[in-house]
């Protein structure tokens, strides 16, 4: 007796799921029945209502098909899902077993408080809680649209898939990919490809992966370059705030300065725009094109690029274990600054540069270019200018100021201004054929005078003139003494001299 009374309960259970399941007429002002292929089929026509569980379905006139659970609806149809989903369409067919519908020609899919999706070709799967539409479509909230050939909108997450010739479009941005993501809750949009972003101001992003939150404003990409008018900024990964206007790059940082056609690399950076101040640092350099064939590279702890409305206040800035180079002119200081309205670089904490074979050290030093190459090179308090000949003796002059005058890429004379001193060896060749001359010291010029010009020839000391009382000796070889072939304070410093390999640390 126990067994059948659970039998019965089954029954009815199993009796009552496949009432669930099946789809009822409610509603319709005529109703016309008919055989097709053996199967009856309902026509009805007019107010038309069909009810599956929670689903409602409303159109003109209908085709029910009974036996296989299944409805073919025309004309204002409409399906709500309670009270949060809303469909409508000029047509539909819809099978009650599986829970799917099929909506063509101008559907206009709505979820309360989130998004709606127009297209004409829709698939409403109400299992999965999956909308999928193809050849085209659109989504709207309040806050963005996007369009795409084909697209997945999961109703449960609020998460819509889109793919193949996506383009998204908000107040700041428009964005062009080939699969984008969007949360309609949360205004999210996913980065699923590469991906190009440009905002009302002209600005112009490109990016592989990442996220963007339209509410926020804030971003976190993948691989990508953010552009605007003036500058570009390109890395591993970046974090970009459009309210603040503050746009973060980490791994493998590329700067780019469109106007001064000036790249800056690093591990890390940023760009404050309203502040107008760039910065980059870890492994950081500069590279700017200042002729044809030749750069100028500048390596150091951080770098800064400031930018400005008025061209005097632009400025490139450079701090700690500063390093130059460049073919003509290689450098190291504690700290360095730019100044693109004048084109000079200064130089500050211990500075020393080299050109050619001449070593140039001072307290400050600043460097003048012209058409972008070195016009002059200003050195101030306790300044050098030195070399070493064949024999390894250093040549030597001293003054409180000095400035070197290049032609092209050579230097062509340095004036001295104020204690002046000069050590300069007079080298000698001894035999009478190539083979057997030998280069000897014939002694040293020492000259001490307040004000002085030295001259020089493919970069070597041609001649000097005097000025102001010179005080000048000729000490011959046998009478030189160690402690005075060398001035107060010179230091020949030819092994930090910069290579390119030592300034660029990493293939720009």
């Amino acid at each position: 007796m126990k067994q059948f009374t659970l039998f019965i309960l089954l029954m009815l259970a199993a009796s009552e799921g496949m009432a669930q399941r099946k789809v009822k007429l409610k509603n319709a002002e005529t109703l016309k029945g008919s055989m097709q292929n053996g199967v009856r089929v309902d026509w009805v026509v007019g107010k038309v209502v069909f009810e599956q569980q929670q689903t409602t379905i409303y159109c003109d006139s209908a085709i029910f098909d009974r036996a296989k659970n299944s409805v073919e609806a025309y004309g204002h149809v409409k399906i709500t899902e309670g009270d949060s989903v809303t469909v409508t369409a000029a047509r539909l067919t819809y099978d009650g077993n599986t829970k799917i519908a099929y909506l063509r020609k101008n559907v206009v899919f709505n979820k309360l408080q989130t998004a709606t999706l127009y297209t004409d070709f829709l698939d409403y799967d109400r299992k999965r809680n999956m909308a999928k539409y193809f050849n085209s479509g659109k989504l709207v909230d309040s806050t963005n649209t996007l369009t795409s050939k084909k697209g997945y909108y999961d109703l449960k997450a609020n998460l819509a898939s889109f793919k193949t010739d996506v383009v998204g479009v908000n107040k700041e941005n428009t964005m062009r990919s080939d699969t984008l993501q969007y949360h309609s809750r949360s205004k999210v949009i996913f980065f699923r490809a590469y991906t190009e972003v440009k905002d009302k101001e002209g600005r112009t992003g490109y990016y592989e992966h990442g996220f963007y939150d339209t509410k926020s404003k804030t971003s976190d990409l993948a691989q990508g370059d953010f552009e605007t008018t003036n500058y570009k900024l390109k890395g591993t990964k970046l974090f970009l705030d459009d309210v603040r206007k503050f746009y973060r790059a980490a791994g493998n940082v590329v700067l780019t300065s469109k106007e001064e056609n000036m790249h800056i690399y690093g591990d890390d950076g940023f760009y404050d725009k309203k502040n107008m101040i760039s910065k980059v640092y870890g492994h950081a350099y500069v590279a700017r094109v200042t002729e044809e064939s030749d750069t100028l590279f500048i390596s150091a702890d951080t770098l800064v690029s400031i930018d400005s409305n008025d061209p005097a206040r632009k400025r490139l800035l450079a701090y700690h274990n500063v390093r130059i180079f460049k073919s003509d002119l290689q450098g190291r200081s504690d700290s360095l600054a730019y100044h693109a309205k004048d084109s000079t670089i200064y130089f500050y904490g211990d500075p020393v540069l080299w050109t050619d074979d001449n070593q140039m050290t001072a307290d400050s030093i600043r460097v003048l270019l012209v058409k972008k190459k070195i016009n002059k090179i200003y050195m101030v308090s306790t300044a050098f200018v030195a070399s070493e000949d064949s024999l390894k003796n250093f040549n030597q002059i001293k003054g409180r100021k000095m400035t070197a005058f290049f032609d092209d890429k050579n230097i062509r004379h340095v004036n001295v201004e104020g204690n002046g001193e000069s050590i300069y060896f007079a080298l000698q060749q001894m035999g009478e054929e190539d083979s057997t001359k030998v280069t000897i010291v014939s002694g040293m010029n020492k000259i001490i005078c307040s004000n002085m010009k030295i001259n020089f020839k493919t970069g070597k000391i041609d001649n000097i003139s005097f000025y102001v009382k010179p005080d000048a000796s000729f000490i011959p070889p046998h009478e030189l003494k160690k402690e005075e072939t060398i001035l107060r304070g010179f230091t020949w410093r030819a092994n930090a001299r910069p290579t390119r390999g030592t300034v660029v640390q990493r293939k720009p």
